[in-house]
């Protein structure tokens, strides 16, 4: 699903060629720091126009049998009318914000930071960075992206993109649909890789607005104390867990789409998350 109003913000971005126009006029109402950081870009993001020519959805199908960072599920499918018995078809869900392809807003891990109905629309659509960790998640699955990946990307890619979003690339989603995707030890503690509490203010010092991850969580699966979450939302940025497909995308030159809920005071929820290439 797209947030109500994105539709109409990647139509005038655009062209009848399929050009992609700048995001402009990037607001920064409801996303200035809350932790010391900078706001983000009051710019566009875009200093020029951007052509695609594929669409590659990063969303996981939901189902209730989708791992949770809890281990139990999250998503439960109610049907209230069926086609064959009254001629349409229409399900309840109860579901977990948190469950699936879906968005952390700054509300999920601070007081009264931005829910999803508040994130400015133009911090959604924004240049996508993607850092290639798999080689080293795969020796070590604790592994946490710090400043030293940045810029390595940097040395390769040129800087990152002000208001651009920034994706964790760990190989993790080849281990969905086995116990390796949470790849909990018999205390119940969890292995995954995720982003290094140290890297949050470099990024931030960048203008990055939002950052994304192919494993349940933006923190490292053994973390105790959420320190990247606090640190990250805290500062009025977003975040999207358990992305799909990053690995066929370039380190660069993506655009990315995070079509979040647009739902009053909800800290996140299942999303449908694009890449245009």
């Amino acid at each position: 699903m797209c947030v109500p109003g994105c539709q109409e913000v990647v139509a005038r971005r655009l062209s009848r060629r399929g050009l992609f126009r700048g995001v402009a006029g990037m607001s920064a109402a409801g996303v200035a720091s809350l932790a010391g950081f900078s706001a983000l870009p009051a710019g566009g993001a875009f200093a020029a126009p951007v052509s695609f020519s594929k669409v590659v959805d990063l969303t996981h199908v939901l189902d209730p049998s989708f791992p949770t960072y809890f281990g139990k599920p999250q998503l439960e499918i109610r049907q209230l009318f069926s086609f064959d018995k009254d001629g349409f078809n229409l399900n309840e869900w109860v579901v977990n914000e948190h469950t699936g392809t879906h968005l952390d807003t700054p509300f999920h891990f601070s007081k009264d930071g931005p829910s999803a109905d508040a994130l400015p629309i133009e911090t959604l659509v924004v240049p996508l960075a993607v850092i290639y960790v798999r080689e080293k998640a795969a020796a070590d699955p604790d592994y946490r992206i710090t400043a030293a990946d940045i810029a390595t990307w940097e040395a390769a890619n040129g800087s990152l993109p002000p208001g651009a979003a920034v994706a964790l690339n760990s190989g993790w989603e080849a281990h969905l649909g086995t116990d390796k995707f949470r790849n909990a030890d018999a205390s119940g503690t969890m292995h995954f890789p995720g982003f290094h509490v140290d890297v949050a203010p470099v990024l931030a010092g960048k203008g990055v607005a939002g950052v994304v991850v192919d494993t349940l969580s933006l923190d490292y699966g053994a973390s105790k104390d959420f320190s990247f979450h606090y640190k990250w939302l805290g500062s009025g940025r977003w975040g999207v867990e358990a992305a799909a497909n990053l690995s066929v995308l370039p380190a660069k030159g993506a655009t990315l789409v995070v079509g979040g809920p647009k739902i009053k005071g909800a800290s996140g929820g299942p999303s449908r998350v694009l890449a245009l290439v």
